[in-house]
């Protein structure tokens, strides 16, 4: 990449007996930055802008637009991008940001700087916010917390805290009551019995969270598998739906009370593709993309006979690879019908790779039929209103956060070119590479 720095030059004035002077430049200005020349894909769904000029000033987007139509202000960095892509950097609606380390996980992992180096990871690969929904912490909110600086150059996080677990009514309310207490941006519960070893969450407790949190100005975002839990879920008021629908195709009721109040559904297919993919070596260990940050010890007893032949054995990653079809045609489905999909992986629990899984995401939308603009979007500024965020995120329009990504491929020719990616830039700061 080409940076150059846009200076005011004074002229030198030339007299002949008295030689010349060194022409003065003017200093640029801190935190003011131009990004000029590529084609920029803003998020909002228009058709993209050639040879586009986008100004940040202080981590925001002041100005965005073609050559000619945007000034360049006097004193900005710019940044020369001819020839390259700008997206809006990626937006994962449902991770987690935890205690893992490698392939284990445990409260020993849960510490500001494992939560550090995953928002980096996360940030290295292009996904520049990240929900994580479950299992959050002191630390966790600590880190959102401080985020809110010039100087950020890794991924932001939002929270949802400890998942709610109550089993009645009073205990429900005490709950919400004591995560809310934290200030997450999201209250998480589970509906589901795991193919049918737990049990489920009433009914009646689940609307009594829903309308708990509602009280308390919170979203609610639901793990469901089945159509008829989220049904119930959807007349309970849910504001998200945090899985596919996993074990039938969705029904036009479904989808009717999903439009009715405007709920989002984040597929995470790939979390579908986790539960299986070791039996055997996965295509992806292949991918240069995906090698630049992986530990070769981890990839190696992913590989290993015995825990591929166990995972080939596992009736629920034999049952979960089935749902996976079913989760694309649902995928689909609601798509086409208007509904609002939030790309999400729920990346963060071991062999669930934070960062390389979001891409792979994209190219899964697409392969259930979306078009890689709507993936695009779906990852991007669908992702961030679902969450909460669709007035700072997901977007590179003025006042948004100046969080992007240069490719040196058109995603709109071939999504997989999110991976040609040359630079992240958050609050308009390059992402550093590795150590």
């Amino acid at each position: 990449m080409r940076l150059k720095m846009v200076v005011a030059v004074a002229m030198a004035i030339v007299a002949g007996a008295c030689g010349g002077r060194t022409p003065a430049t003017v200093a640029t200005v801190p935190g003011l930055k131009a990004f000029v020349g590529a084609t920029l894909i803003d998020g909002t769904g228009s058709v993209p802008t050639a040879d586009a000029i986008l100004v940040v000033r202080d981590g925001r987007v002041e100005a965005a637009g073609p050559r000619g139509a945007v000034a360049l202000p006097e004193g900005a960095e710019t940044v020369d991008l001819g020839g390259r892509w700008i997206v809006p950097g990626l937006v994962n609606a449902h991770g987690h940001v935890g205690d893992t380390s490698g392939l284990e996980s445990g409260p020993q992992f849960y510490t500001s700087e494992n939560l550090e180096r995953q928002l980096r990871l996360y940030a290295r690969y292009g996904v520049t916010s990240v929900l994580s929904l479950g299992g959050d912490g002191p630390e966790g909110f600590r880190l959102r917390d401080a985020q809110g600086v010039p100087q950020l150059d890794r991924a932001r996080l939002y929270l949802a805290g400890p998942v709610i677990a109550a089993d009645d009514l009073e205990n429900a309310q005490v709950a919400v009551d004591a995560v809310a207490d934290l200030n997450p941006d999201y209250i998480k519960i589970r509906v589901d019995d795991n193919l049918g070893t737990t049990p489920k969450m009433p009914p009646g407790v689940y609307r009594a969270v829903i309308d708990r949190a509602h009280a308390r100005s919170l979203r609610v975002a639901a793990h469901v598998y089945y159509l008829d839990d989220a049904r119930a879920l959807v007349s309970a008021g849910i504001d998200l739906l945090a899985h596919s629908v996993r074990d039938r195709d969705v029904d036009a009721d479904l989808i009717a009370r999903m439009k009715a109040r405007d709920v989002c559904l984040s597929p995470t297919l790939m979390r579908e593709v986790s539960t299986f993919v070791y039996e055997s070596r996965p295509a992806f260990f292949d991918d240069q993309f995906f090698r630049r940050e992986a530990d070769e010890a981890v990839l190696a007893r992913l590989e290993e006979p015995a825990r591929q032949a166990q995972v080939a054995a596992s009736r629920a990653a034999q049952q979960y690879k089935k749902g996976l079809q079913v989760a694309r045609r649902n995928a689909k489905a609601l798509a086409d019908a208007g509904i609002r999909l939030a790309s999400g992986t729920d990346t963060g629990p071991p062999a669930r790779f934070q960062g390389y899984f979001e891409h792979l995401e994209l190219e899964q939308l697409v392969e259930a039929g979306l078009t890689p603009m709507s993936a695009l979007l779906a990852a991007t500024r669908d992702a961030a209103a679902c969450i909460g965020l669709g007035d700072r995120a997901g977007q590179l329009r003025p006042g948004y956060d100046a969080d992007l990504l240069v490719l040196t491929g058109s995603p709109l020719a071939d999504i997989r070119q999110t991976r040609a990616l040359e630079s992240v830039w958050i609050a308009g700061n390059r992402v550093p590479g590795r150590d």
